[in-house]
């Protein structure tokens, strides 16, 4: 009788590791039905819901972001066995900062311990030969989350593959202002260096015809485009926000004019396989209409 708890225990084991079987090899079947139409290059995902999720299920706070954590890395699964090569996610919004200042640095420790553990042997990030960047303004970050977030980065480098992009301390309004200033300072230095100093001998003609020269250089769409620092991928296919709100929350504005948008109910650690294939879905039957959007642009 004192082994019956054991073999109740290797049984319900056994049992669990044959449901997983049996869900993965109907997982990989779908997929493959799926992939007979078009699959999206890049997905992106606004991770809403967290804190409501805690607050639905009586966990204490801040559980909510670690179960949203477990559903991020079961969405990149899905997502890199279906063949995406792009993931975005909305990890921390500039506009974050301004909670309260425990809560943001709970979320900085929690953010410090996911960054460290995408370097494990085990983590996702090996299992995939996984790139990644953080796109965002990190002089806002704290040292220690600065540092780790640019350690993945640089170890990372030279993985091929696929690439996850985390956009922390991030939103549209400053990455478009940062790109127009890089372009700003980019275009004047290059006027500069090629239009030379003016010499004491120059003529007027010669001054005014070298101002027009420069005035001609002026920064065009292509300069912004090149320095924004979502540049590293294609324009996000799809967008989809957990939690049932329509908004974009100041995210990708410059790069979503004509993805898909989605808008699921499910919070985010309750978002799930279902929600990502019917996306997929609406983008194969939207798929010939947006790529005619595209070729007009």
């Amino acid at each position: 009788m004192a082994e019956l708890p054991g073999q109740i225990k290797r049984m319900s084991g056994g049992i669990k590791q044959l449901l997983e079987q049996i869900f993965g090899f109907s997982r990989r079947c779908l997929f493959r039905i799926i992939s007979m139409g078009p699959i999206p290059n890049h997905l992106a995902f606004i991770m809403d819901g967290n804190r409501r999720y805690a607050k639905k299920c009586g966990l204490e706070e801040g559980s909510g972001h670690k179960a949203g954590f477990s559903a991020l890395m079961l969405m990149l699964q899905y997502c890199y066995e279906l063949g995406i090569q792009y993931v975005t996610i909305y990890a921390f919004s500039i506009d974050n900062f301004r909670r309260q200042p425990e809560e943001v640095q709970s979320l900085m420790d929690l953010m410090l311990e996911k960054i460290k553990s995408l370097l494990e042997k085990e983590s996702i990030v090996h299992q995939y030969g996984i790139r990644v960047y953080f796109i965002g303004n990190l002089a806002l970050l704290n040292d220690q989350v600065r540092a780790a977030a640019e350690k993945v980065m640089n170890a990372t480098a030279k993985n091929s593959r696929v690439v996850l992009l985390i956009c922390i301390a991030y939103n549209s309004t400053d990455e478009i202002l940062q790109a127009v200033k890089k372009s700003c300072i980019n275009k004047y230095t290059y006027n500069i260096e090629a239009s030379g100093s003016y010499k004491h001998e120059d003529t007027d003609s010669e001054i005014e015809a070298k101002d027009i020269e420069n005035q001609e250089k002026k920064i065009q769409l292509v300069d912004i485009e090149e320095n924004m620092q979502m540049s590293v991928a294609p324009n996000p296919d799809i967008l989809i926000r957990s939690s049932g709100e329509t908004r974009l929350s100041n995210f990708l504005l410059w790069q979503t004019g004509n993805s898909q948008l989605c808008f699921p109910a499910a919070l985010w650690p309750e978002i799930g396989l279902r929600h990502l294939v019917w996306a997929i879905l609406n983008f194969q039957r939207s798929h010939s209409y947006l790529e005619k959007r595209k070729k007009q642009l």
